[in-house]
């Protein structure tokens, strides 16, 4: 799977988002401008010392994704959606995108992509979810249609055993 960041602009969700992607084997595509630096200590402090794992790739704009991905399927995360992110069907090397904090995916670029963009359900008076809390839930959906494909799918106890 893949993970788009249109102009990320807080630094934690940016790091929260890595780890979540480190975590699931996910590549993100961060989309300039960024609202920081990627050396910030705030990003490694929130992807822990899981950021040197992450495959990351940066583009100057949307278009020059498009240009490097030209054959990309790419499900638009918006409030403005027709759709729920439950009622589609993700593929393993599909995109999913993401708008900054602030004010989401561009319109402009929205009405190119109708019938890919997806939303979460929320009350109408919750104007959007905090951004990394989002990824997680579209892409852990997006993993388990794909039947968690390559992830660790049982856990140990470090100490004691489980009982029989």
């Amino acid at each position: 799977m893949n993970i788009i960041l249109h102009q990320p602009e807080i630094p934690a969700n940016t790091g929260n988002i890595g780890r979540t992607c480190v975590a699931t084997g996910t590549s993100l595509h961060l989309i300039e401008p960024l609202g920081f630096k990627l050396d910030e200590k705030s990003i490694k402090r929130a992807g822990m010392d899981y950021w040197e794992h992450l495959d990351v790739t940066r583009y100057v704009n949307f278009r020059e994704f498009l240009e490097k991905h030209p054959n990309a399927k790419i499900w638009m995360a918006t409030t403005k959606a027709k759709h729920v992110y439950t009622d589609v069907e993700f593929s393993p090397d599909d995109f999913i995108m993401f708008g900054k904090e602030s004010a989401g995916i561009p319109e402009e670029i929205l009405v190119d992509y109708e019938e890919t963009c997806i939303r979460i359900p929320m009350l109408e008076k919750i104007r959007s979810l905090n951004l990394s809390n989002s990824v997680a839930i579209v892409l852990y959906e997006a993993l388990r249609q794909n039947n968690f494909s390559n992830m660790q799918l049982e856990g140990e106890l470090h100490r004691l055993n489980w009982k029989e």
